[in-house]
């Protein structure tokens, strides 16, 4: 069964189901029963495989979430992100990022949303980060792109060479309006020519990375793969140019999760989560390297854990106010059952598959 989409979608907050809220998105899948010898335990199957508990190896990426209001409503969004959505990062705390990021040497400055280029601070969060010498991503659905003032967001990427990682999930109309909403895929072709023309995809230090996610209750393909048949036929069919394809596997969480459970893939789809398991997967994982910042400036090791409030181990801090890079440079991971989607197969993280193959 393929996941859809439509113009009407709503979000789960929007809708009042009680998915909106993510403790109830946690006690659904926890609830399920699933077989194996560690039954959906992800703690269990990290032992199995030698790694008895998760810890941080330092962070190397501040990801942060400016907020949940979208322009789109996609069917598997996680983050139930939408134009109802009024959540929004004051400046005292985009201050605050800034702050952590000038008093230390993380190098990458991730930023993520909802739609991001919405919030009316991320020029001033993207500019002054760059200003600290920092490379700065922008996640970004593309289709921001084609609305009024797309052209001077186009031309401000550019200008301060920010690095573009944009959704789409497949290279054919069909598949990527069926997740993402009627005419999603028209408009994300005119915005990836946009950034052709300014230089994204062709010039190295304008890198433009896509990012595909299955429609429907199933593992993404290899990515290796699937980057050279992408890159063939957006090129064969309308001249877009890029530099790499990220392949990332649906997360039980939100909107994704009720239509796991609508569509009776729930516990078959967890199941192929928890058989597909890859201890080889674990020593990539993104919360290692990682430190997640919500909208209103709580810690989480990961933008899933984030989504479903799960808050970083008791001690650690808790706000980015009082960040402390020594205790959060060796904290313990927090995590649950749907961490086994990051460790399906070849593995899923915010930057594609973890283990080649």
């Amino acid at each position: 069964m393929a996941l859809s989409a439509s113009k009407r979608l709503s979000t789960l907050l929007r809708a009042r189901s009680p998915l909106a809220s993510p403790q109830a998105q946690l006690e659904l899948i926890r609830s399920v029963e699933l077989a194996g010898a560690t039954q959906g335990d992800f703690e269990r199957a990290l032992a199995a495989g030698d790694t008895p508990e998760l810890h941080s190896r330092g962070i190397d990426v501040l990801q942060v979430n400016l907020g949940k209001r979208c322009n789109q409503t996609c069917a598997h969004c996680h983050v139930d992100a939408g134009p109802d959505r009024t959540e929004s990062m004051d400046r005292a705390t985009i201050d605050a990022c800034l702050k952590v990021l000038k008093s230390t040497a993380i190098p990458v400055l991730d930023i993520t949303g909802g739609a991001p280029e919405m919030h009316p601070e991320f020029r001033y969060l993207a500019r002054a980060a760059r200003e600290l010498g920092r490379h700065v991503i922008d996640r970004c659905n593309l289709t921001l792109l084609t609305v009024a003032g797309g052209e001077e967001l186009a031309d401000f990427l550019a200008e301060q060479r920010i690095e573009v990682v944009a959704s789409l999930p497949h290279y054919r109309a069909v598949s990527t309006d069926r997740q993402r909403g009627d005419g999603v895929f028209e408009a994300s072709i005119r915005a990836l020519q946009m950034l052709n023309e300014r230089g994204y995809g062709r010039d190295p230090e304008l890198r433009l990375v896509l990012v595909t996610n299955p429609v429907g209750a199933f593992l993404p393909a290899g990515q290796a793969s699937l980057e050279a048949e992408w890159k063939r036929e957006l090129k064969r069919l309308h001249g877009i140019e890029f530099d790499g394809l990220f392949t990332i596997t649906n997360m039980p969480i939100a909107r994704y999760l009720q239509w796991l459970q609508s569509s009776g893939n729930l516990s078959g789809y967890l199941q192929k989560l928890v058989d597909a398991y890859n201890p080889a997967a674990v020593e990539g994982l993104m919360c290692r390297t990682m430190l997640s910042v919500g909208w209103d400036g709580r810690l989480f090791d990961c933008d899933f854990n984030q989504m479903l409030e799960l808050g970083l181990e008791a001690g650690a801090p808790t706000h980015i106010r009082d960040f402390d890079l020594e205790r959060l440079e060796r904290r313990r991971i927090t995590v649950d059952r749907h961490c086994f989607g990051c460790t399906a197969g070849s593995g899923s993280s915010c930057s594609g598959a973890l283990v080649e193959g």
